[in-house]
């Protein structure tokens, strides 16, 4: 049975921008529709239980199927961690690093995101994305990743690549249960953390790195220990760019001798 209400009645009853998206999503319309139309009755049924989802924490995009990255939408659900604005500096610093014509690989590319926009906006690129989680590949592949391989790092891989991009799970499993409730129950725990220190993941794609260069997002706080992990694996450190907040967030590391 369908519960017929106008437009502007289902808004005053939520009163926040969430019901205006999903408004959008539902009934097919631009948001200057929804805005301008509020005499149009509608069936409140499907966005009732679009904002029950939402009132129980479960992130706006993954209820949407959708979120915008780089300029561009991108589909995304419960498989994919939902791109966030930092990841941007990630595939800024790329494109401006990475030489003509180089082999790239996204390691644990999860939407997508970060193959899809270095490969349409550096189409001179051979870009390749991987990610353990086929779920994940699966949606990659939705957003046009053309060349998919799953794979647990490099592990699958023989040859060498000249560039490795990654925005690895590189929060501590400590710090999960502080995370906010729509990042720590709805995101995938995979995408989240790689081990205690959240730095797992990244030891691991240095260990199979090769003489490829690496461009990888990092956390808060974590400069220094990066820092002694490249030493260790004897990368150089050739830059490091801060986000928005003036946190460290992109380092971008080379083989001794491979600059």
């Amino acid at each position: 049975m369908t519960h017929q209400e106008t437009i502007d009645s289902v808004r005053a009853r939520y009163r926040n921008r969430d019901v205006d998206l999903l408004l959008t999503d539902i009934l097919g319309q631009p948001l200057s529709y929804v805005l301008a139309h509020g005499e149009v009755s509608i069936d409140a049924g499907p966005i009732d239980a679009a904002m029950r989802r939402r009132r129980a924490g479960e992130p706006l995009q993954y209820i949407r199927k959708k979120t915008e990255f780089y300029g561009r939408e991108f589909y995304v659900d419960d498989r994919v961690l939902i791109p966030r604005p930092e990841t941007e500096i990630l595939v800024e610093t790329a494109i401006q690093n990475i030489d003509r014509g180089a082999r790239v690989v996204d390691i644990g590319t999860g939407s997508g995101c970060i193959a899809a926009t270095l490969a349409l906006e550096r189409p001179d690129l051979r870009v390749l994305a991987t990610d353990v989680s086929v779920g994940a590949l699966a949606v990659a592949k939705r957003n046009g990743c053309r060349t998919l391989i799953a794979s647990d790092v490099l592990s699958a891989f023989v040859e060498d690549f000249d560039w490795i991009v990654s925005n690895p799970p590189y929060i501590a499993a400590a710090e999960i249960e502080s995370l906010a409730a729509e990042v720590r129950d709805y995101e995938p725990r995979g995408a989240l953390t790689s081990g205690p220190t959240g730095t797992e993941a990244i030891q691991r794609i240095l260990d199979q790195a090769g003489r490829a260069r690496v461009i990888l997002e990092i956390a808060f706080g974590q400069t220094d220990t990066v820092r002694d992990l490249a030493a260790a694996h004897h990368f150089n450190v050739d830059e490091s760019r801060n986000d928005l907040a003036g946190i460290p967030r992109v380092i971008v590391l080379s083989r001794h001798g491979w600059k």
